[in-house]
C-alpha cells in the first residue's frame, strides 16, 4: 500500500508546473491511499502518522476503506511529505559514497576504520521537510549546492535497545529521501569536528509517498538487503545509479543501533545515507578531482527514482540573500568583572 499526504489545488492552478513552488502553509491537508486512479482520501482528521502509530494491520484496513472513496487526480494536488516525523536520523551506510565524499570534503583518501565498526548517523531538521515536487532554495551563502539520493525507513512501533531481528518487525514502510547539502558550509563545519549542521538543514525531500514494508519484501536478497534500483538525473541527464542492497548494513541494523540504550518511536525516519556511483555530486568531485558535474544552480531540476517506491522531482531556485555571518570576536578571557 502506498500512502500520501497532499493539498488539493484549484483547477485553474493544477498540473506539474503548479507543484514547483516553495512550500506554502499547509491548509486543506489530506492524507490517503495511492491507486492508478489517483489519491483516495482517508476519513477527515486521519493522518499517516496516526496510521503508523496504529500499526500495519490497522493501516491496511483503513487503506482498504479509503480505496472505496472517489479518487483525486494527481494533477490536482501538491504532494507534501507523507508524514511529519518526530525525528529524522540520517546514516552514512554506503562505503562507496564515503570514499568519494571524504576526498571532496576533507581532501583525505580512504574510509576511516571506525566507519566499519558501527553505523554512524546525525540528526537532521524535521522542520525543513519538503514535498516531492516542491522548489528547493539554495541555502544562504552557499555556492556548492548538492543533492543526495537515499531511501528512508519509517519506524512503525516504539522500541528500545532492539535487536536487528526485532527491529525488522518495527519497520512500517519506506520512502525516498533527498538530503540536500551545502558542501561549502559543511566543509567549514566539519573542520571544527562538529556537524554537519547548517550545511544540511535547509531542505530534505521526502516522498512521493510512503510504501508499506510488505510491498517491498519481494526485492529482499538472500543477505537480507532490499535490492532496489536507485537513479538520479539532473536536467534529464542521469548522474548516478546504484542498488540499495550496497548498504553496509540493512535497515534493521540501523534501527537497532539507533535504539541502542535509548528509544525509537513510531514515525521516526531513518535515512540510508547516500548511495554510491553518483548518488551525489560531491562523491563524483572527489573521484574526478574536479567539479564535474558542476554544483546545482537555480533552474536545475533534480529527479530521483527508486524502484518500487516512485519518483521525486525538485527544481532548485534562488535562496535568500542574507548578510554574511559575523566572525567570532576575540575576547580577553578575564575572569572577574571590572570593579
Amino acid at each position: 500500500m502506498k500512502l500520501a499526504t497532499w493539498q488539493t489545488r484549484p483547477t485553474a492552478h493544477s498540473g506539474p508546473a503548479a507543484q514547483s513552488d516553495i512550500a506554502q502553509p499547509q491548509e486543506g491537508v489530506q492524507s490517503g491511499v495511492v491507486s492508478d486512479a489517483g489519491l483516495h482520501p482517508l476519513p477527515a482528521g486521519t493522518t499517516i502518522l496516526g496510521l503508523v502509530r496504529a500499526g500495519l494491520p490497522a493501516a491496511l484496513a483503513a487503506g482498504a476503506e479509503a480505496l472505496r472513496r472517489p479518487a483525486v487526480p494527481l494533477d490536482r494536488v501538491r504532494l507534501l511529505p507523507p508524514l511529519n516525523p518526530p525525528t529524522v536520523r540520517d546514516f552514512v551506510a554506503f562505503e562507496e559514497h564515503v570514499e568519494g565524499v571524504v576526498r571532496s570534503v576533507s581532501g583525505s583518501t580512504g574510509v576511516a576504520a571506525e566507519w566499519y565498526e558501527a553505523p554512524t548517523f546525525y540528526f537532521t531538521n524535521p522542520y525543513a521537510l519538503v514535498g516531492a515536487h516542491d522548489a528547493v532554495a539554495v541555502p544562504p551563502g552557499s555556492q556548492l549546492f548538492d543533492f543526495e539520493l537515499e531511501v528512508a525507513a519509517v519506524v512503525g512501533r516504539d522500541g528500545a535497545s532492539l535487536s536487528p531481528e526485532q527491529a525488522r518487525d518495527h519497520i512500517f514502510g519506506y520512502t525516498i529521501l533527498n538530503d540536500w547539502s551545502a558542501r561549502d558550509l559543511q566543509r567549514r563545519e566539519m573542520r571544527v569536528n562538529l556537524g554537519p549542521a547548517k550545511g544540511k538543514d535547509s531542505a530534505t525531500t521526502l516522498g512521493p509517498w510512503l510504501v508499506t514494508a510488505d510491498e517491498l519484501e519481494p526485492y529482499r536478497d538472500p543477505d537480507g538487503f532490499l535490492a532496489l534500483d536507485m537513479r538520479v538525473a539532473v536536467n534529464g541527464v542521469e548522474v548516478g545509479q546504484d542498488l540499495l542492497s550496497n548498504m553496509g548494513w540493512p535497515f534493521e541494523d540501523l534501527i537497532a543501533y539507533a535504539s541502542r540504550g535509548t528509544m525509537v518511536r513510531a514515525g521516526d525516519v531513518l535515512g540510508s545515507g547516500t548511495c554510491g556511483n553518483g548518488g551525489c555530486l560531491a562523491e563524483l568531485w572527489g573521484r574526478r578531482g574536479e567539479m564535474s558535474p558542476p554544483p546545482l544552480t537555480p533552474g536545475d531540476v533534480v529527479e530521483m527514482t527508486v524502484e518500487g517506491i516512485g519518483t521525486i522531482r525538485n527544481r532548485v531556485v534562488a535562496g535568500l540573500d542574507l548578510p554574511t555571518v559575523r566572525p567570532a570576536r576575540p575576547r580577553p578571557r578575564t575572569r572577574k568583572r571590572p570593579s
